[in-house]
């Protein structure tokens, strides 16, 4: 029986198809079991049809220049940014701080957290997945803050059979309201080698990036009443864990547990942020060196036209699910953001 914190057993139920009705606020914090509650399907599995588009030559070649310079994320030691939380040494830190592993086997899973809290920031780690048969296992990596009103921003990566895609699925919560997904599959194999994921996250953007490249813009819509994380500072998750019950086509295949243990690797933490003490928001120093990005740069920072065209290229093509085009699962209309230019 796979055994993991009850903080992390009910972690992400708004994942694939699958939502969770009354259930207690998203209980990553809530330090104690709850009775299962009922599920529901409730979207339909709709895949955004992959469209041929038009690519320029100068962006594609971008898009390629940005994925082979992964490895040139600022790194730290990863011993002076996470504690390991859960996983009874199945997570380690090695190569004197410069790397972590997370492992998962039938008994259980593991994770780790931030030392730090943040409030905005660009954050970037880079991560290589689970490698071969990685149906049934889930590799989360996200920002939360605490509560039942908490807001989120969640990078998700759902393992596959070998030879078949991730899926990549977002999501944003705002005071405690989340079912925002959209997911994707990579122009690339993340299990092969390194690649950054970055959050860039600002008063009016919340912007999802592969490699340097958008793939997800979700905008302050603060105007049309929905509410946007601003206030509450957050910490870093992530974990690998075992969710064969949903977690590859609906749960269809299941986790091969003979090609246990399975194991993700993390490596060149970059936090250029506003950490939270004592209640009060620090940023960095804007007179940093010219090389290190400076808190205006993020802090006041959108798409430009470039990066525009990079995310329409991305969304066009790699999109899979998009909850703004699920009219099926909206049928009183989409929600307010979706709306949003």
């Amino acid at each position: 029986m796979l055994s993991f914190p009850s903080h992390f057993q009910n972690m992400h139920r708004h994942l694939h198809t699958y939502i969770y009705i009354n259930h207690p606020h998203h209980s990553h914090y809530q330090h104690h079991h709850h009775n299962p509650k009922k599920k529901q399907k409730l979207f339909s599995s709709y895949i955004a049809s992959s469209k041929s588009v038009m690519v320029s030559p100068v962006l594609l070649l971008s898009i390629l220049l940005a994925s082979s310079l992964s490895g040139f994320a600022l790194a730290g030691n990863l011993n002076q940014d996470f504690d390991i939380t859960w996983g009874d040494g199945r997570a380690n830190i090695l190569n004197n701080g410069q790397l972590l592993t997370l492992s998962l086997d039938r008994t259980s899973g593991s994770g780790f957290q931030s030392k730090n809290q943040y409030l905005f920031g660009k954050i970037d780690m880079q991560i290589k997945l689970v490698p071969g048969n990685s149906a049934g296992t889930v590799t989360a990596y996200y920002l939360s803050s605490q509560g039942p009103t908490h807001d989120e921003i969640d990078f998700e990566f759902l393992g596959n059979l070998s030879g078949d895609p991730y899926t990549l699925h977002t999501n944003v919560f705002s005071q405690g309201k989340g079912n925002r997904e959209q997911q994707f599959h990579l122009w690339f194999d993340p299990t092969k080698d390194f690649h950054t994921y970055s959050i860039l996250w600002n008063p009016k953007h919340i912007i999802f990036s592969v490699d340097g490249i958008p793939i997800r813009d979700f905008k302050n819509a603060e105007s049309k009443g929905v509410a946007f994380p601003k206030n509450q500072p957050m910490r870093i998750y992530s974990s690998l864990w075992n969710a064969d019950d949903w977690a590859t086509r609906g749960g269809l295949i299941k986790t091969d547990w003979t090609r246990a243990p399975f194991t993700a690797s993390y490596r060149n933490f970059n936090a250029d942020a506003c950490l939270w003490s004592s209640g009060m928001s620090h940023c960095a120093s804007k007179a940093k060196a010219p090389a290190v990005p400076s808190t205006k740069n993020w802090l006041d920072q959108e798409l430009d036209f470039t990066s525009q065209e990079k995310l329409k290229w991305v969304q066009k093509n790699h999109m899979i699910y998009d909850y703004c085009a699920d009219v099926k699962r909206f049928p009183q209309g989409l929600p307010p953001e979706c709306s949003v230019v």
